[in-house]
Formats: C-alpha cells, sequence, structure tokens
C-alpha cells in the first residue's frame, strides 16, 4: 500500500480499515489522494472486505490541503489535480458495500469532502468539520459544493460554505453531517462495530446502496426503472436464497449471509 495510506483487513468481522498517517494533520497533498483512491480500489477487489471505516488517527481525521502545494498550481494544474480529488472520492463513494467516516479532531476542507463521501459520519466529542476554502480565497474542490448540500440542505451548505465556519459534535448531528457521537477515545471502535454489522449482510446492501444514490439523481421514472432491475438482480444472489428460506423457517433477522 502506499507510503501515507493503507489498507488494514480484519478477517474475522471483514471490515477493512483506510486508515491516514500522515502526521501532524493528515494534510491532503496529491500524492495521498491517489493513495486514498489505490485503497479504495484494493478494499473492492479484497474478498475479506465486506465494509470499510475510514480513520485519520485518534487526533486528527484530516485538517485539510497540502496548502504548500498551492503556489505552484495554475489554471491546468488546478483542473487536473481536481480530476484527481474527484476520482479519489468518487472511488470511495461508490464501494459496493457501507464505508464509515471515524472522525477524531478536525475534518476540515479536503477531510471533510472525504468524510462526505462516506456512507456515515461517526464523530468523536472533540471533532470539528467545515469547508474553510472561502477563507483562502477559493471553493471547494473534491465535492464539497455537491455533497454538502445533498446531506444539510442547500441554504445550510451555502451559510457553511460561505463562511467558512466550523461544525462542532454538538450542531453536526443536528444538522445531518453527522449521524453519532461518541467520546474521543471510542469513535473508532464504535465505527469498526457498526461495520461489522453491516459486512455481515447481503449482498443486496450493494444494490440498495447503488439504487439510491443512483436513483437520487434521475428522474423518477428512470429511477424506479433501476429499483426494479436491482431488485430484479437480488433474486439472481445466495444471499436472497438464504434470507427467504431462513426467513420461512426461522423468522426475521437469523440469516447468516455470504456476501454472494
Amino acid at each position: 500500500m502506499g507510503e501515507f495510506v493503507r489498507l488494514e483487513v480484519d478477517a474475522d468481522t471483514k471490515v477493512g480499515t483506510i486508515r491516514l498517517e500522515r502526521p501532524p494533520m493528515n494534510a491532503l497533498s496529491r500524492q495521498v489522494w491517489l493513495e486514498i483512491e489505490e485503497a479504495a480500489r484494493a478494499a473492492a477487489a479484497h474478498e475479506d472486505v465486506r465494509a470499510v471505516v475510514v480513520w485519520g488517527g485518534p487526533k486528527v481525521f484530516a485538517a485539510g490541503a497540502d496548502i504548500k502545494e498551492f503556489p505552484n498550481w495554475d489554471y491546468h494544474e488546478v483542473k487536473r489535480t481536481g480530476t484527481v480529488l474527484q476520482r479519489a472520492l468518487d472511488t470511495l463513494a461508490r464501494l459496493p458495500m457501507v464505508v464509515i467516516a471515524a472522525i477524531n479532531g478536525y475534518a476540515l476542507g479536503g477531510g471533510c469532502e472525504l468524510a462526505m463521501a462516506c456512507d456515515f459520519r461517526f464523530i468523536a466529542e472533540n471533532a470539528k468539520l467545515g469547508q474553510p476554502e472561502i477563507l483562502l480565497g477559493i471553493i471547494p474542490g473534491a465535492g464539497g459544493t455537491q455533497r454538502l448540500p445533498r446531506l444539510v440542505g442547500l441554504s445550510k451548505a451555502k451559510e457553511l460554505v460561505l463562511s467558512g465556519r466550523m461544525v462542532d459534535a454538538n450542531e453536526a448531528p443536528q444538522i445531518g453531517l453527522a449521524d453519532a457521537v461518541f467520546p474521543a477515545d471510542d469513535v473508532y471502535d464504535e465505527a469498526v462495530k457498526a461495520a461489522a454489522r453491516y459486512a455481515a449482510g447481503p449482498y443486496a446492501i450493494g444494490l440498495a446502496k447503488r439504487a439510491m444514490e443512483d436513483g437520487i439523481e434521475m428522474p423518477l421514472d428512470q429511477a424506479l426503472r433501476l429499483e426494479r432491475d436491482l431488485f430484479a438482480e437480488c433474486f439472481a444472489t445466495d444471499d436472497a436464497r438464504i434470507g427467504i428460506q431462513s426467513f420461512i423457517e426461522n423468522g426475521p433477522g437469523k440469516a447468516e449471509f455470504t456476501g454472494r
């Protein structure tokens, strides 16, 4: 794996952790973004990974871009780099499994965009999230202007992006930017526990995720056709056979799925 990002796999729980490790603040350089994409692709291909946790360690999730790279960028280099950033997060967001961000400390700028590309955000009581790019005279470039409105609504997203202010652990769940808050020492373990529950679920989890994420961008009639097709695809899986038979014989919630 890369110099600053690695994939750690627990074969027992089927949870893979994408671990950022670029002290002191996990600044997101171009190389880090490339390694995030590499780790996401590795998770997708790994037979023992059925859910993912993204974690920056006990002190900080990711405090934003590596600003020292910015003075060397011109218009064309920024467009090329923006493609790298967005491709990395699109790869993560489109994983056919649940992805949970476990956030200690700061998740700012690109760090917040990384968190928003995950399905759920579990944050520590000391967490601070935000898109402060406007304070540098620029705008978010890794999906912040698009994913943030989809999570918190357009008006609140405008307020956060245009002011550049940070959101704390009290406010984040209230506006939809976080899903759960835990003591700082517990947030990673809680994310892994939740991921393990999803990892034990059926292949259909990935299909349901695709139906919702792709469907919400479509006109309703197209989205319903997508749902129909994916619903039919479920019935070609071992997990549907296992789940249906288990329900008939033992009632709900007793099936042991294979992920196939």
